[in-house]
């Protein structure tokens, strides 16, 4: 797939999914300082557009939705009640710009998708699945570990911290993470997620976790072998530790089995409406994005004009 991921071949079956939350926030905090004519800040907007004109360029897909987060799942608050408790509050400048991130979504004709009660992860994971099934490439845009879980031939990640730009695919989850992306539940599940305030079994940290998925291969391995792990102090924390990683199992693993309420057919890349661009850039003041809507949008000019003295 990298090799067709390319400026010269736009794909006619590629899916761009982008985590919507994921990149306002990074365009919140990438610009400090922006804000409309009437003062409102406008930072987080302008640095989206901007990303996911980059994106767009990159991916050239032929279809595109933003995904964002509808709430924690109920499932996962049953089997541990601090689930990503610790996140702060969003920041109070960044709220109401959600809604106009949405509204300039609309205008370029890219679908925007929040399902109420749903993570965004699980509807990326659903969604992800019904694209391959109807033949499709997906690229998923996040720099969320727990996608690579979902990484295969067909489906790839594009991570906006990577500056190089490249995708990531099998090879490049096992060269990361000494694991591949069917064992990346397990690998979490053992050494646990601080982001979503997942504790992990004590004393196993990324590369114990790794090279014991690397020994047994699973978890389920790992704990039928238990008395061949040689180290007394890990294999007692491990044996201790059991219900622990089961329950991580289920909090890590996306819900790829979850309704969307999308379609596949509704997400291609419709024609922007440029009326509407141009309104929302000048209520925000952004006048290098309206120049270029104007340039690239500007009549033809007229091959054989008429002149004064035309025969």
């Amino acid at each position: 797939m990298e090799s067709n991921l390319t400026s010269e071949s736009p794909a006619s079956r590629r899916l761009l999914i982008v985590d919507g939350h994921a990149f306002a926030y990074r365009a919140f905090f990438a610009i400090r300082s922006l804000s409309s004519p009437e003062g409102v800040a406008t930072n987080a907007i302008y640095g989206f557009i901007r990303m996911l004109g980059k994106m767009q360029a990159r991916i050239k897909p032929s279809s595109i939705i933003v995904i964002w987060d509808g709430g924690l799942a109920e499932a996962r608050m049953a089997l541990h009640g601090s689930y990503k408790a610790q996140r702060p509050e969003m920041p109070r400048d960044l709220t109401p710009q959600l809604d106009q991130i949405v509204a300039y979504l609309g205008a370029a004709g890219v679908f925007s998708l929040m399902q109420e009660g749903c993570e965004a992860d699980d509807a990326i994971a659903a969604l992800t699945r019904q694209a391959v099934a109807c033949g499709m490439e997906v690229v998923i845009a996040s720099s969320d570990k727990d996608f690579m879980q979902l990484v295969e031939p067909t489906v790839r990640l594009l991570n906006p911290h990577d500056k190089t730009d490249s995708l990531m695919g099998p090879e490049e989850v096992l060269t990361k993470t000494g694991v591949k992306p069917t064992q990346i539940v397990d690998w979490l599940s053992l050494m646990g997620d601080s982001v979503d305030n997942i504790p992990g079994v004590p004393g196993v940290g990324t590369k114990t976790a790794t090279d014991l998925l690397r020994q047994f291969g699973s978890v389920d391995a790992l704990f039928l072998r238990i008395e061949e792990v040689r180290q007394e102090r890990l294999r007692l924390s491990l044996h201790a530790s059991q219900e622990l990683v089961r329950r991580n199992q289920q909090l890590v693993r996306l819900n790829c089995e979850l309704p969307c309420k999308v379609s596949i057919e509704e997400l291609v890349c419709k024609p922007m409406d440029v009326p509407a661009l141009r309104q929302l850039y000048a209520r925000w003041g952004f006048k290098t994005l309206l120049r270029e809507l104007e340039q690239a949008h500007a009549p033809a000019p007229e091959l054989f004009p008429e002149t004064a003295d035309a025969c």
